[in-house]
């Protein structure tokens, strides 16, 4: 079989994949609901792996992936649509992890996102942070941040991401999409410049490095709402991740900006639903309360768990919370409630099952 990048995609997005893989001496493969599968065809081999990613480069791209060694970009692809494409080395050969970008911006209810999601987008100011590991939704949810606003308010909207894998059309808002190495250098100095432009809402992709979480905590600070992802699967490793990020002579300052600038902090997991048709979000909810800044303040942050747990009048919630309402509706089974459960005592004290 003769495999072509038009038609692998084309049959990921009909199949509902999510990821596409292409790996030296094995067929295509497909993430579906979480899964990896084989499609059913040759092995790839060197020639055509080597072909499949020269078609896909520009000439930049390909100078960049030959000093760098690795590489990041999005493509629109009439009837295929966007996607983000990731290219690396292995054993000298270049190989390929392509991401399905979402065609449509899905409402709070198709994606299971709590009502203080949405509410959320109504604050003029501050620091709102979307956590998780790799292929959770982050982007996901911001980009249903991003249109609730657009849809609702007349703003201006800048965006920093790497790459792009949704493109806003303009609505009450406008809307400006920056693309890593395509329109800015960094987030960091895109994050600096974007200041100057009289935003009123400013969206990272991702905060990677001390200057970008130090910049976006400026914005957050000087009256912008700030949108950003981090890759920290909770909210207390989210403000620890922060803190240990500066320097120890920085860190007061950046706690006192932190405890004033922040919001809300929503941490993402997606877990296999019980009957094998896909994955349902599970979301763990922080919200910047007076209790909750005073403990960033004081760093007291293992306090901060018993303020979630009992948050629930300020619409807090903690994972191990979500996952047993999730098994006790049948979404999920028991053993996924337990392997994502950071107390998994909690969900085994609270239903008939022992172990």
């Amino acid at each position: 079989m003769s495999w072509t990048i038009e038609k692998i995609l084309k049959g990921a997005r009909k199949l509902g994949a999510s990821d596409v893989h292409f790996v030296r001496g094995m067929a295509p493969l497909l993430r579906v609901t979480g899964d990896i599968h084989p499609l059913d065809g040759d092995a790839l081999d060197e020639v055509c792996l080597q072909q499949m990613v020269q078609g896909m480069l520009t000439d930049k791209l390909r100078q960049q992936l030959e000093e760098e060694w690795q590489l990041c970009f999005s493509r629109n692809w009439a009837d295929i649509g966007r996607f983000r494409v990731s290219v690396y080395m292995h054993s000298g050969c270049p190989e390929m992890s392509i991401r399905l970008c979402e065609t449509i911006v899905r409402t709070a209810d198709m994606l299971g996102l709590p009502s203080i999601i949405d509410d959320l987008t109504r604050r003029p100011s501050g620091l709102i942070l979307v956590t998780g590991p790799t292929g959770v939704g982050k982007t996901t949810t911001l980009n249903f941040m991003i249109d609730s606003i657009n849809r609702t308010r007349r703003a201006k909207i800048v965006t920093i991401e790497d790459p792009i894998e949704f493109v806003h059309e303009n609505h009450r808002s406008v809307v400006i999409q920056q693309e890593v190495a395509t329109d800015v250098r960094s987030f960091r100095s895109a994050l600096i410049h974007v200041l100057r432009q009289d935003p009123d809402v400013i969206v990272v992709g991702e905060m990677r490095d001390l200057e970008t979480i130090e910049t976006a905590l400026v914005g957050a600070e000087t009256g912008h709402l700030v949108l950003a992802t981090l890759h920290t699967p909770d909210a207390v490793q989210t403000i620890q991740r922060i803190f240990s990020v500066f320097p120890a002579e920085q860190q007061n300052s950046i706690i006192s900006q932190l405890s004033n600038s922040l919001q809300a902090i929503i941490s993402q997991k997606l877990v296999p639903r019980a009957d094998g048709t896909g994955r349902v979000l599970a979301c763990e909810i922080c919200i910047a309360t007076p209790a909750v800044r005073n403990h960033i303040r004081e760093r007291e942050t293992h306090k901060l768990y018993s303020e979630l747990q009992t948050g629930k009048k300020h619409q807090m919630q903690v994972m191990d919370q979500v996952l047993l309402e999730l098994y006790q509706r049948g979404d999920i089974t028991y053993d996924a409630a337990l392997s994502n459960a950071r107390e998994p005592d909690y969900i085994r004290n609270r239903t008939n099952k022992s172990n």
